[in-house]
């Protein structure tokens, strides 16, 4: 039981689940726009993101990502080079469209991790842009990449999959700024510190409303859509509801993490019955 623990913990650390979650979001982008996302991608997203991941978790300060003393953070260093030398290498068979806009993401995920401003020590110090900048790497990641690497021309139903992404990223870091009020220092501000615990889960719920609203502004609406992010808008206020500042040590972690995954099991479960149908 305390192996499987540890694999179980290693899993999360080592930014596996979150990965997992990245990835299922970029299956839905396609499955929602109807576009076959190549292999490539799918992969250098999924372990590059394992990477970026670590790096912005334990690399805050560069030095301290490069010399690590602990075992088990080198074993995650160790893996996390293996990883990104895995999506290093599918940089050779994608677009140069793709590879454009994910250097612009990997610049602004470097802002956001490193310390390039005098009164600062990176984008994450400046007051509440911390979840703006997250939510914005993971709708460039999760929509824009998968649509220019088929389409041509970024039309409306991209541009609202790409908002309705970056509302529903806000709305899952609001357990995770909970979780974190006691620990984050005063200077960030974040949306907890700003307007309180039961503020931020009202601005949750308001950011849950306006992401299944959007729903409705798109011109190739059908009724596996609506029912999935019907499913998906409940599911968002139920979790909203439960998360407390003193939570379990995996809900936010694994449990909020996991509804990337959980939309993307909805979608291929209503694809499969609307093909039945």
């Amino acid at each position: 039981m305390a192996l499987i623990k540890r694999i179980f913990d290693f899993y999360l650390d080592a930014s596996i689940h979150v990965a997992l979650a990245i990835f299922s979001l970029v299956h839905v982008t396609a499955l929602t726009l109807n576009i076959n996302v190549p292999q490539e991608l799918y992969i250098f997203i999924f372990f590059g993101s394992i990477g970026c991941y670590n790096f912005v978790k334990y690399g805050v300060e560069a030095e301290k990502y490069i010399l690590v003393a602990n075992r088990y953070h080198k074993n995650i260093q160790f893996f996390s080079f293996i990883c990104l030398l895995i999506a290093f290498y599918q940089l050779f068979f994608l677009s140069e469209r793709v590879i454009v806009a994910l250097f612009i993401l990997v610049a602004i995920t470097g802002l956001y991790a490193l310390p390039v401003l005098p009164r600062h020590k990176n984008f994450r110090s400046l007051s509440g842009l911390k979840i703006l900048i997250v939510a914005a790497v993971w709708a460039g990641t999760t929509v824009i990449l998968p649509a220019i690497s088929q389409l041509e021309v970024i039309n409306w139903n991209v541009k609202v999959e790409t908002f309705q992404r970056f509302m529903l990223v806000l709305i899952l870091l609001v357990p995770f700024e909970i979780r974190d009020l006691k620990y984050d220092s005063a200077a960030l501000k974040t949306l907890p510190q700003r307007v309180g615990v039961k503020g931020a889960k009202l601005i949750g719920w308001s950011w849950a409303i306006i992401f299944y609203a959007a729903t409705f502004l798109k011109t190739d609406l059908d009724v596996t859509n609506v029912v999935v992010k019907s499913i998906l808008f409940i599911i968002l206020l139920a979790v909203i509801f439960r998360t407390e500042l003193n939570q379990k040590k995996y809900f936010s972690s694994f449990w909020v993490e996991s509804i990337p995954l959980f939309w993307w099991v909805l979608i291929m479960i209503g694809k499969k019955c609307f093909i039945l149908l």
